[in-house]
């Protein structure tokens, strides 16, 4: 007994009377209940409703007496579990009596408790404050979605499963809809709304399954949509979050962009400087959210464009500081305004906007704090600039946001126009500061020269994105930027230019291993490489590249990377394009990042297999680079498989319908199809109607253009190629005739073919299917078919090509059956005309596909499949294949269906990789009686696999 009371002293120790005796009472009230052991733990228990109201203000009053130093007591930690489980029983016993005050209890325990101490018991109390979220009384619904809330944003990310189990179970996402609902008939309080909609992008934002149906619920955004208007800025500030976290599914983005300007005029109101810090932060986020792939981008700014960027730059100038630093809230809201910036990294119209709107004034602000803007026709000297600069950056005024200006610069130079010209519009002397600004950032980079140390690894990464920065501006199409780049950093690299150069080839040929390829050495690398495409870029320094053993540190890095498989996306060196948003999307398609996902191979691929980079890379920047070093080769433009494909009509007679006649009386024979869709301006202003019969009659060409004698027959030549082909060869001399005669025709290169209106002279005829009622608006054929050009499919077939020039009778005919569905058929022209075969729907909206609706998504790429192997058509196999084997993945039930079709079609090599997937299946599908559909070879097929998968553990 004696050592009993020791023992409890010992564990009162630190703690009050008072504390003690509250602890006391609310064990007391605890014993009133009962245990029930239910096979896995001890659970209390106690229906009678004055005890759960006694056992509920003691539990209430215990957590008012603790305090941040008996936070951490044994008493608190082993009173938890107890104190859980009471409230868990009460709250599903939903008396309504104490519903209120339970409730109340939950919100303040998660407040009070620690959630290293809480984490365990969380998701216990998830179920019954689910279920209780449309309770008749609003305040027990309020403080129900407050506690989630609280809940979701403690929660681990291992206890995440469980949860969303616990959600789909209580219908969690439905209910929160349906009280929105509720709420839009007038009768709930505004909390209530704010509660609910906060709750929901809680769990939008941590479980992406959850987003599909908020998105298509359209009801729900009408109601968002109308509460976005009310002047009150909270409701404002829940309806963008929610607005935010659905736009992190890409379809649900589409469908918030579907709605047209009526939602982004309320965005950008929300922006503007008459709503508080908070709601404009939360504008722009949901802007960054829209935004997060090209497609998204295009497509707000064509709806919404100038007040878009008007918003972007009161962002990124309405701040004000005080002793060189800027408020929290203000600071948030700029770093918000500089990453939607981020959008200069697409070209499009926003380009034109950003410099009317004065982008340069307002970068040079963030980079020099008080920068004092002389009249524009006080020049400054070269010396005069370098001081302005050198000085403004010592300050290290907004250190935290020179990336993003790098970045923004960078993006604005690699688009700019190539006869943009500052000095017309006052501009001259910002660029010229802002170019001298980024030198000397890179200057310090190479300067410093040495392994990066943890303490100033935040420092490399604003040289990391300046040193790029530099490089973009250099290789900039605009004449003036590129050169006035050379020229300043020529300036600030000559008094030890050459000192560096070596130390940094040195370094480059000191490959690194793989066991200390970390993130310094990683960033390191790449400033290395960035420096060295920057010293390339000035002539005078090419030579010392070579005769240092540039050349070799180069191959011998591509090499060390292919050879390690080293993948490395700029998204790894630069910290400043993640943010809490970005981290939990689901359904994007997004092209790869400018540099792709190997910036190492970006910056040191030279000059071998250039061709083949620009041809087979998806990512623009290594196209834009490595098309950059072929023009010292004497190629401009783009390689690309298309191309080659149709480069195979070039200077063929073959379908061609149109004369080209010089003044020489020379002529080249062209196909108008080609011509109009990549080159219109070389064809009369009149269009040829559709369907027009475009064979040549009685040897003579549908059309004789007749050119001027300004067109010389070469550059011609050449431009045709570049037309055909995607790119041309042509030295100096003649380079300056094809330029010339380029401009003449506006060309505007590798437009997409697909959806122009031409003369077609072929049809192709699918299957005819019962569910497809059929009408032409060219002609009278009743069955499913497309008008498409002989050139097109002769250039992108050898079957058809085989076919055409066959001299039977299919060849002369003008209609082709095709033995594929009119799905089929559709996706096979649009991989003729564009070189890109469409994917199916993914993410959510797959996953919210029935059997039946994935099935017939599926059966277009299965007989393309089949397809492809008698026409030859060896990509289009190898894409739907892939197409197929991916949806396999993420839908096991599929395979059953799928294998029969793939063994009716003679699909072998699919068939073995479908059998893979059902292999350890195959007792359930034994039992379940699946396979009776299926021949005996392949279930036999399946049976072996299984077998050898059993073997192999």
């Amino acid at each position: 007994m004696k050592s009993s009371k020791r023992a409890a002293t010992e564990n009162n120790r630190g703690i009050s009377g008072h504390m003690y005796t509250l602890h006391q009472r609310l064990f007391h009230a605890l014993s009133l209940g009962t245990r029930v052991y239910d096979g896995k733990e001890s659970k209390w228990q106690c229906t009678d409703i004055e005890i759960q109201r006694h056992v509920i203000r003691s539990i209430a009053s215990f957590l008012d007496c603790i305090s941040g130093e008996t936070l951490q007591h044994p008493l608190v930690k082993d009173s938890l579990a107890d104190i859980v489980g009471a409230i868990v029983w009460i709250l599903q016993n939903k008396s309504k009596a104490i519903l209120s005050m339970a409730t109340n209890v939950v919100v303040n325990l998660i407040n009070v408790i620690p959630n290293s101490l809480l984490q365990s018991y969380l998701s216990d109390m998830v179920h019954p404050l689910s279920s209780l979220l449309l309770s008749h009384q609003v305040d027990v619904s309020i403080s129900c979605a407050t506690a989630l809330n609280m809940i979701f944003s403690n929660l681990s990310m291992r206890g995440e499963k469980k949860v969303w189990d616990i959600l789909i179970e209580t219908e969690t996402v439905s209910r929160i809809v349906s009280g929105i609902w509720e709420f839009s008939d007038g009768v709930m309080p505004i909390e209530y709304f704010q509660e609910m909609t906060s709750l929901l992008s809680a769990i939008l934002h941590r479980w992406p399954a959850s987003r599909y149906n908020v998105w298509n619920d359209a009801k729900l955004l009408e109601v968002l949509e109308a509460m976005c208007v009310k002047p009150d800025f909270s409701v404002k500030v829940a309806v963008l979050k929610l607005y935010c976290t659905i736009a992190l599914c890409g379809n649900g983005a589409k469908k918030l962009l579907g709605k047209g300007e009526s939602l982004l005029q309320i965005m950008v109101l929300c922006m503007g400087r008459s709503h508080p810090l908070s709601v404009r932060t939360e504008g722009f986020r949901l802007a960054q959210c829209l935004a997060k792939n090209e497609e998204g981008c295009l497509k707000m700014m064509s709806l919404c464009c100038e007040p878009i960027v008007k918003a972007i730059i009161d962002g990124m100038t309405g701040w004000t500081s005080h002793s060189g630093k800027i408020a929290n809230d203000q600071m948030s809201l700029l770093v918000e305004a500089c990453h939607l910036a981020l959008i200069s990294r697409w070209a499009g119209e926003h380009h034109d906007f950003l410099w009317q709107q004065g982008i340069d004034r307002v970068l040079l602000n963030l980079l020099l704090n008080d920068f004092q803007d002389e009249p524009p026709q006080k020049l400054l000297s070269p010396e005069e600039q370098l001081s302005i600069a050198q000085e403004g950056l010592k300050v290290n005024f907004l250190l935290g946001l020179r990336p993003y200006v790098w970045d923004i610069l960078g993006w604005l130079a690699i688009h700019c126009r190539e006869d943009f010209n500052p000095s017309m519009h006052g501009r001259e002397r910002r660029i010229d500061i802002l170019i001298t600004c980024a030198c000397i950032s890179f200057m310090d980079s190479i300067r410093k020269g040495h392994q990066i140390c943890q303490n100033d690894i935040a420092d490399t990464f604003r040289s990391e994105a300046a040193s790029r920065a530099v490089m973009m501006m250099i290789y900039s199409p605009c004449k003036y930027i590129a050169s006035k780049a050379r020229f300043i950093l020529y300036e600030i690299l000559r008094p030890a230019s050459k000192k560096y150069l070596k130390r940094l080839l040195h370094m480059l040929n000191n490959t690194p291993s793989e066991d200390n390829f970390g993130m310094p050495n990683m960033l390191q690398t790449s400033i290395n490489l960035v420096a060295l495409v920057c010293y390339s870029g000035i002539p005078y320094y090419q030579s010392d590249i070579v005769k240092n053993g540039g050349i070799q540190a180069l191959m011998d890095l591509i090499w060390w990377c292919l050879r390690n498989d080293i993948h490395i996306g700029r998204w790894s060196l630069a910290p400043h394009l993640h943010n809490i948003l970005s981290e939990r999307t689901c359904c994007w398609v997004c092209k790869e990042d400018w540099e792709g996902n190997n910036i190492l191979l970006f910056y040191a691929e030279f000059v071998s297999t250039l061709q083949e980079i620009c041809s087979d890379s998806t990512s623009p920047g290594i196209k834009w680079y490595g098309a950059f070093i072929l023009n010292y080769f004497g190629f401009y433009g783009f390689p690309c498989k298309l191309g080659r494909r149709i480069g195979k009509a070039l200077n063929v007679n073959e379908y061609a319908d149109v004369q080209l006649i010089l003044t020489n009386g020379n002529s080249l024979s062209v196909h108008g199809v080609i011509l109009s869709a990549r080159c219109p301006s070389l064809l009369p202003p009149e269009e040829m109607p559709v369907g027009y019969d475009t064979e040549r009659k009685c040897g003579k060409f549908h059309k004789e253009i007749r050119l001027s004698s300004h067109v010389d027959n070469l550059a011609l030549a050449k431009l045709l190629e570049f037309v055909y082909m995607g790119y041309l060869n042509a030295g100096e001399e003649l380079l300056k005739k094809v330029k010339f005669l380029a401009k003449r025709c506006s060309l505007q290169p590798l437009l997409i073919m697909f959806g122009r209106r031409h003369p077609k002279d072929i049809v192709l005829e699918a299957k005819a299917t019962e569910s497809i009622c059929w009408r032409c608006n060219v002609c009278s054929k009743s069955v499913p078919h497309m008008h498409c050009h002989k050139v097109v499919l002769w250039s992108s077939c050898d079957y058809l090509r085989a076919l055409f020039q066959s001299g039977m009778l299919e060849s002369n005919s003008q209609t082709i059956k095709v033995p594929v569905s009119w799905e089929a058929m559709v996706r096979l022209v649009n991989w003729c005309y564009t070189d890109e075969l469409p994917i199916p729907p993914s993410g959510c909206l797959w996953d919210n596909m029935d059997s039946e609706e994935r099935l017939s998504v599926l059966q277009p790429y299965l007989e393309l499949c089949w397809l492809a192997e008698f026409w030859f058509l060896e990509e289009v196999q190898d894409i739907s294949y892939k197409v197929i084997v991916s949806c396999l993945d993420s839908a096991r039930h599929l395979s059953i269906k799928i294998i029969k079709i793939a063994a009716d079609l003679s699909l072998w090599k699919l068939v073995e990789v479908t059998a893979n997937f059902l292999a350890p299946l195959y007792r359930q599908l034994c039992q379940s009686g699946d396979l009776e559909a299926l021949d005996e070879e392949v279930i036999d097929m399946i049976r072996t696999t299984s077998v050898r998968l059993s073997q192999e553990g």
